[in-house]
């Protein structure tokens, strides 16, 4: 079916959580303007176009594009502020849409490849997430120890496109799926790394669980389920700490059926997660009361600035591998100086020297015959 423009504007208006007198302070464009270009009373011009184009995250192309809006579901843990949540949304789908883009330029598209996962949302319950936990660590070959290589697998070996952005609350993340781009993550940069090591495989059981808990009549933000909530918690728990190898990494440390806050931190940095997340693994894993979990996790936190003292991180806002794309792509002249540099989140001036420190890396080195 045709969409108007009229129709397409005021969709990206509406899913970036803009009034019209909002836009129009952002624009200078009039409210009645606004209004008439909604209801397809007139058309902008490119240069109102390109304006309103800056104020939604939106590309001429998506305003001026053909046939149905495509569906644009992004599942919260918990969604921010209304007052932020949409600016927060559309700037994680056209972080998604540009990486699309330089995949196509580059010639480098890379379809996201997940393990496949056929199940009934009604019977999905803690034991199929224990499972799938096992089946994606093994097939994706993860390792004794997968949240040291979490990332770099989902991102370079998944086509998984992962994102940080900083916003509230921090307890949150958020993760889509698209026919154009593919599956998408978006981290809280205020976060650890090892709560987002958490925050990534929970996202990943939403992902792998798409189809399953995520029907074609879902709104375009929602949130999980406490069900579905509580199954990618068990799922990420089980993935990050493999059964066999953490109950021996706990025995090897016991002593006396107890174990001490610095050992329990010891177990924490060797599987890249958060002490409460390990104390809740044990929890179930070895059958403690509930009860002792809770009292043992509110005893870490009254002291938890003396055990977590791993290095903190803040993460760029686009991967690696979606900078390096863009760098290529304006060596190949596919992009302009002005689109590149909007890629990067940089001034131009900062862009070009940033493309010709990246072309002296670039340098080739000889490798001798075997």
């Amino acid at each position: 079916m045709q969409v108007s423009i009229g129709e397409r504007l005021r969709y990206a208006r509406e899913r970036a959580g803009l009034t019209l007198r909002q836009v129009a302070d952002r624009t200078e464009i009039g409210e009645s303007s606004l209004s008439e270009f909604e209801n397809s009373k007139r058309e902008p011009r490119l240069s109102q176009l390109q304006l309103l184009g800056e104020a939604y995250r939106r590309s001429i192309a998506f305003l001026l594009g053909e046939g149905e809006i495509p569906r644009e579901t992004i599942l919260w843990r918990q969604r921010p502020d209304p007052a932020a949540a949409g600016d927060i949304e559309t700037q994680f789908l056209k972080l998604c849409q540009q990486y699309h883009n330089l995949e196509v330029w580059c010639a480098e598209r890379r379809p996201s490849v997940l393990p496949k996962v056929t199940a009934d949302a009604e019977s999905f319950g803690y034991r199929e997430a224990e499972k799938l936990a096992y089946q994606v660590q093994s097939e994706l070959r993860f390792g004794d120890r997968p949240g040291q290589s979490l990332f770099p697998v989902l991102e370079e070996v998944c086509g998984v496109k992962l994102f940080h952005l900083s916003f509230g609350p921090t307890g949150t993340a958020a993760s889509t799926v698209s026919e154009t781009f593919g599956s998408a993550v978006l981290l809280n940069t205020k976060n650890v790394r090892w709560r987002r090591n958490f925050d990534l495989a929970h996202e990943l059981f939403h992902l792998l669980t798409w189809d399953i808990f995520r029907s074609s009549e879902s709104s375009d933000a929602t949130l999980a389920s406490d069900k579905e909530e509580k199954l990618a918690t068990c799922f990420a728990s089980r993935l990050l700490m493999p059964t066999d190898v953490t109950r021996l990494a706990i025995s090897e440390v016991s002593e006396g059926g107890r174990i001490s806050f610095s050992n329990l931190f010891k177990i924490a940095r060797q599987f890249d997660v958060s002490v409460e997340a390990l104390l809740w693994r044990m929890c179930f894993l070895l059958n403690r009361n509930e009860e002792d979990t809770r009292r043992d996790i509110e005893r870490y936190r009254a002291t938890s600035d003396i055990w977590e003292n791993r290095e903190r991180d803040e993460p760029p806002t686009r991967p690696a591998r979606f900078v390096a794309l863009a760098v290529k792509a304006f060596r190949n002249g596919e992009m302009s100086q002005g689109r590149f540099a909007e890629y990067l989140g940089m001034s131009r001036r900062e862009a070009m020297q940033f493309a010709e420190q990246e072309a002296l890396e670039d340098e080739e080195v000889a490798i001798p015959p075997a």
